[in-house]
């Protein structure tokens, strides 16, 4: 309870959005409207599988009504009630999802070609209904955008140049909009299928009490050690990625407690804050969930979602390696010691309740060794979460289930519009082949340089992550950018894991880092100065997406020889390059000069490049340099 305490105070703390707090009728109504969706998906998906088009628009009614009734239109709108005029709005979204299923098959022959009136104006109020729902869920941002390659749409015929096109009239462009090239694209599919489960997974998992538990085991292992706490939420928040995928659910959820457990034992705010939002990104890139954009880059690329997690994983265990290295440093220089022994829990508790574990343990198993659906894989986990919670509190309780039930259709709300939202720039870019074009401007610009054209891609992911979700910043750039790099000889697999990497990390990126706003709130310091130490905490980010382009090794691509030597020099590199950025060595035990670490930086970036004679060079000046400092630092203490 303390923890769901905690983790409701930090979202008050942090929310951007305002979200209503229903009372009475309107709050019985939205929680048996969360029980019924869920079920709805789970009938579907599981026990009837139903078409695609009246799952899809089942989906769409769903979220938007939903989201319509839980988030306020302005900060000045009602809280306790459902204003008149969200009510209309969801009167319309009801009658839409209604014609769309009354006259699905006739309808399915006019998209895009000879729409009638009513298709016009249910399919232009599911386009304006997403809109306003990604408006209120997720900001300005996204739905600008999509206005924005509305309007290109029709007014491409005056733009001159390689980026023009003929032009297409507002009813053709409005009924293209429900296609499954558009709205209805992988996005949404993967939204109303293995997405939607696996956030109703992370609900069910939650309610078995997963969360606290991952805290006290992280607090068992790591709370005594030097600078505990940082490393307390290092684990802790890359075990509870697992489970919400998301940094800033990941920020509130972990750093509740870790920030002020840092504070405590003498870590400054800003490096606190920061410790939490690197390590609460990186919950997006942890096996065995990620973030929901992995599972749309499954069907994106066309492969199963076993390939995405086992090629995530080596970057990901770089990444949190990093972020502990960076953190034990930092408590050796400020001499930070760790938590009291007897005021943690003690690791025989930990270990008699391991089998709070086993969900996570069937949902690796199911995917990994039986092979089979990501769906199967969510309903196993979801089953096996309500074991773990009748063997917690021994008892089953209804009240319990339908409570996780409806909560994770409540929390797939945000996600459904923005899904909706970036198809409808999906559905622009391929009605006018424009991102054929931005392709082809990007290799232009490139100047056929892989290099470059990564780089640019990086730059482009950043921006598009400033302040989108994740989801959509991965949707729309993969769209813009993503030929271009397989055009220039990299993989699907790589190009997509590339920019899958940058939409993550856009979250601590100035000038809009949503996670490090977040935990900023939480302690009390500047975000800028969160953001800014949270990207050199976690610069591997920055580092590795470059390196797995070059090397697709670190992909767990290639023979097991090569992934071994890959990951062996990459470790390698991610430690020099953690002592070069921190002044600081711990094997052996001293301060570096700021010339010694701007050569180690060098060198270590040449030990994480791909190839025999780079990482000769890179482990032989670390070597060097540390070897150089050690026997100063030698020197220095015989003459005392």
């Amino acid at each position: 309870m303390l923890f769901i305490k905690k983790r409701d105070e930090a979202e008050e703390i942090i929310e951007g959005v305002p979200k209503r707090k229903l009372k009475g009728a309107w709050k019985l109504v939205m929680y048996t409207l969360g029980i019924i969706m869920s079920l709805f998906h789970i009938y579907g998906l599981a026990v009837a599988p139903m078409t695609r088009w009246y799952l899809y628009t089942f989906h769409i009614m769903f979220g938007l009504v939903m989201t319509l009734a839980l988030y306020c239109a302005r900060h000045c709108s009602v809280k306790k009630s459902v204003p008149w005029y969200d009510i209309m709005l969801i009167i319309a979204a009801v009658s839409s999802a209604v014609y769309m299923c009354i006259d699905a098959q006739a309808m399915a022959y006019r998209i895009g070609s000879n729409p009638n009136v009513p298709d016009l104006i249910f399919t232009g109020i599911i386009v304006i209904l997403a809109l306003e729902c990604t408006r209120r869920t997720s900001g300005n941002i996204l739905p600008t955008i999509a206005v924005f390659f509305l309007l290109y749409s029709y007014f491409g015929k005056y733009i001159p140049g390689a980026l023009g096109h003929k032009g297409y009239r507002w009813q053709k462009t409005l009924s293209y909009m429900l296609s499954y090239d558009a709205i209805l694209s992988t996005p949404l599919s993967a939204s109303a299928t293995m997405v939607f489960l696996f956030i109703l997974f992370g609900a069910f998992l939650s309610m078995s009490g997963s969360g606290p538990y991952f805290i006290d085991m992280a607090l068992s292992f790591a709370g005594a050690r030097r600078g505990g706490p940082a490393k307390v939420a290092v684990i802790s928040s890359a075990l509870f990625g697992t489970v919400s995928g998301n940094s800033v659910a990941n920020v509130v959820s972990t750093g509740a407690f870790t920030i002020p457990m840092m504070k405590s034992i003498g870590y400054r705010n800003h490096f606190a804050g920061a410790v939490e939002a690197t390590a609460s990104t990186g919950g997006q890139i942890m096996p065995p969930i990620l973030g929901s954009a992995a599972f749309i880059m499954a069907q994106l690329i066309g492969v199963p979602y076993r390939t995405i997690m086992l090629a995530s994983l080596i970057p990901a265990l770089l990444y949190f390696f990093t972020v502990f290295v960076m953190v034990d440093l930092e408590a050796i220089k400020d001499n930070l010691v760790g938590l009291s022994v007897d005021k943690l829990p003690k690791k025989s508790m930990i270990l008699r309740n391991m089998y709070m574990l086993l969900p996570l343990i069937v949902l690796i198993y199911v995917l990994s060794v039986i092979q089979a659906s990501p769906i199967k894989a969510a309903l196993y986990g979801i089953f096996s979460s309500v074991v773990v919670y009748v063997v917690n509190n021994r008892k089953f309780s209804l009240k319990a289930v339908f409570g996780a039930l409806s909560s994770g259709a409540i929390a797939a709300c945000p996600l459904i519009s923005s899904c909706c939202t970036a198809g409808i720039i999906i559905g622009v870019l391929n009605m006018t082949g424009a991102g054929v074009k931005l392709a082809s401007v990007i290799v232009s610009i490139a100047g056929n340089s892989l290099a470059c054209a990564l780089f640019l891609t990086m730059i482009t992911s950043i921006i598009l992550g400033m302040g989108l979700p994740t989801t959509a910043s991965y949707i729309i750039c993969a769209a813009v950018a993503a030929p271009a790099l397989i055009q220039l000889g990299l993989s699907s697999l790589q190009t997509h894991m590339f920019i899958f990497y940058f939409a993550c990390i856009s979250a601590i990126t100035p000038p809009v880092a949503m996670a490090a706003y977040a935990a900023a709130s939480i302690s009390k310091s500047s975000p800028m100065k969160v953001a800014f130490t949270s990207c050199k905490i976690g610069v591997s980010a920055f580092i590795v997406p470059y390196m797995f382009c070059y090397a697709p090794s670190l992909l767990a691509q290639g023979s097991v020889g090569q992934v071994i030597l890959a990951t062996l020099t990459a470790v390698l590199g991610c430690s020099t390059l953690s002592y070069g950025f921190q002044q600081q060595c711990a094997i052996p035990l001293m301060r570096l000069s700021k010339t010694s670490s701007i050569f180690l930086i060098a060198f270590s970036l040449l030990l994480m490049y791909p190839g025999l004679l780079s990482d000769a060079i890179g482990l032989t000046g670390c070597a060097t340099v540390i070897g150089f400092n050690y026997i100063l630092l030698k020197r220095e203490k015989t003459q005392i």
